[in-house]
């Protein structure tokens, strides 16, 4: 087959995107770093797990069931949040994972030659999925750790199609109230589709937190995403969510994948909406972990920012990549920050109180080495 010449067949834009590597599997760090245990404080996970409905729902699961395709469109998970949110059902759609919702709102609104604007410090994956699709990021730079309206205003123009807005704000905590959205949203005067990414809201407790849902009446650009991962613990079974105005939500929906979203994911998702008792559980996990790493930060002299969310960063006096390993040595993994543009900075998930007394000995001491 002497005609085969690959590049030639690969878009220069596919070409010229890095692939994103992810950690290997524990077991494999455990041998590479010669660990018996790894506490993982890297990814937000929830260490208390799903709900306890979700939890009956996964123990009683019956495994000749994945013979069976899931229902394509989640018709049931869909009505319940409809129900829950004050939406038509019409205005839910699900992804496998938000990054596959992400992904359907590019491949709807954007083509070659677009753009799409947001900050240069935030959840990676709308800058990836834009890059390998031929669409421009426009990346706007944080200002105070937070987004700075005025100056994504001024990155819109006339190829604009979509502006992400990470709120709270991944990996900072930062987060707009309600008042500031909405005067955003005037000021975008419906130029684009406003995505505000909220994988974070259900451990926001300020009651000036934006309603977003209740803002798509006003202004149909607005889109919104939510995730299972992070609140409710199902980050394994991959299943997000977005809701728009019902015509943004019926032209998503023609680049939507149905049957992406796994059965028992629909079923352990559906059993989650709205657990109150396990948000306030996690809230208060969050909140007390929050107060010790705060403690643990102004006994080192180390600067933290992070608001909302279940994790914070900490400002360190040494490379980020270097504490990472040797963090890692002494079986914790947190997530050095140098390739999301913070070099310097780690970001600490809130674990179990066991790994989060873990990481604190671990870096004492690392620290202290340095």
């Amino acid at each position: 087959m002497n005609g085969f010449a690959l590049d030639r067949l690969v878009p220069a834009h596919v070409r010229a995107f890095e692939a994103y590597v992810p950690s290997p599997p524990d077991d494999v760090l455990r041998r590479r770093f010669g660990i018996a245990h790894l506490h993982r404080l890297n990814n937000n996970e929830n260490p208390l797990g799903p709900p306890a409905a979700c939890r009956e729902i996964l123990a009683r699961w019956d495994p000749r069931d994945a013979a069976l395709y899931p229902q394509g469109d989640g018709w049931h998970l869909r009505r319940a949040l409809a129900a829950r949110f004050g939406l038509d059902a019409e205005q839910v759609i699900l992804g496998n994972g938000a990054n596959e919702v992400i992904a359907f709102v590019i491949k709807a609104f954007c083509e070659p030659g677009d753009n799409i604007v947001t900050a240069d410090r935030t959840f990676a994956v709308y800058e990836w999925l834009a890059s390998f699709s031929g669409v421009a990021p426009r990346l706007v730079p944080l200002r105070d750790d937070g987004f700075d309206d005025a100056a994504l205003l001024r990155a819109i123009d006339a190829r604009t199609r979509l502006l992400f807005l990470c709120n709270p704000n991944n990996p900072t905590g930062s987060w707009w109230d309600h008042a500031r959205l909405a005067r955003f949203l005037d000021a975008v005067d419906g130029r684009c589709i406003v995505v505000a990414d909220e994988a974070y809201a259900e451990f926001a407790e300020d009651p000036d937190f934006p309603d977003s849902f209740a803002l798509m009446a006003r202004h149909p650009n607005l889109v919104v995403f939510r995730t299972f991962s992070k609140m409710w613990g199902l980050a394994g079974l991959r299943i997000g969510w977005m809701a728009a105005a019902p015509e943004v939500a019926a032209t998503v929906r023609k680049t939507s994948i149905s049957y992406s979203v796994n059965l028992l994911a629909l079923e352990a998702a559906r059993a989650a909406v709205w657990d109150v008792e396990h948000i306030a559980a996690t809230r208060a996990h969050v909140g007390a972990a929050r107060a010790r790493l705060g403690a643990l930060a102004g006994r080192l002299g180390l600067k933290m920012v992070g608001a909302i969310g279940n994790f914070a960063m900490l400002h360190l006096p040494v490379a980020d990549t270097v504490v990472h390993r040797r963090l890692m040595a002494r079986g914790v993994m947190a997530r050095a920050m140098t390739s999301f543009r913070y070099p310097g900075w780690l970001r600490v998930s809130f674990g179990s109180d066991e790994a989060m007394e873990a990481f604190a000995g671990a870096l004492e001491v690392v620290l202290a080495e340095a």
